[in-house]
């Protein structure tokens, strides 16, 4: 293990301890994960209103559009495809979600909450466990939780139905 990425750990180590610190329990969590009672609610409501994944072109991110291989091209690739779908959200409230979530690491992956002890870990740079990207994929990106622009769009979508916007959302969701 490389000393930057022991370092990438030890600071999301600390941003979770430091959350449970302040915020009590509920920010154990830090993931894009509905609660057990609204799973099956998330579930009727994207099949009736959500971005579906039919006609998804399995591209990854620098594939779309030609856009740059980094976190701001990765948002404004995700800004353009959730302004083609209808799902709300900005530049900032991405932004501060994926820095508070993954220091913007789309490698980054939780192996330590609730959600990974069950075997679903949050993964990516807006820490999205795989059921929830699964319901709340969106047509046109990847279908890999751990693509950028996919993760993205993906928890966007979810945030949109759960909050009304990823700019709604200012602590672990």
């Amino acid at each position: 293990m490389t000393l930057i990425n022991r370092t990438r750990i030890a600071r999301l180590r600390t941003i979770g301890l430091t959350g449970l610190a302040t915020t009590g329990a509920a920010a154990a969590a830090l993931t894009l994960m509905p609660a057990n009672a609204q799973a099956a609610e998330a579930t009727q409501v994207h099949t009736a209103t959500a971005a579906t994944a039919s006609g998804d072109t399995g591209r990854t991110a620098t594939q779309q559009g030609g856009k740059a291989n980094n976190l701001d091209g990765w948002i404004k690739q995700s800004l353009q495809i959730m302004k083609a779908k209808g799902i709300p959200g900005s530049y900032e409230g991405l932004k501060r979600n994926i820095m508070r979530e993954s220091g913007g690491n789309p490698a980054a992956q939780n192996n330590w909450d609730v959600n990974a002890k069950q075997g679903t870990p949050s993964k990516g740079l807006l820490q999205v466990i795989d059921p929830t990207f699964k319901a709340y994929h969106v047509a046109g990106t990847a279908q890999s939780v751990t693509d950028p622009v996919a993760n993205i769009t993906a928890a966007a979508n979810y945030a949109a139905h759960r909050y009304g916007s990823i700019d709604n959302v200012n602590s672990a969701y």
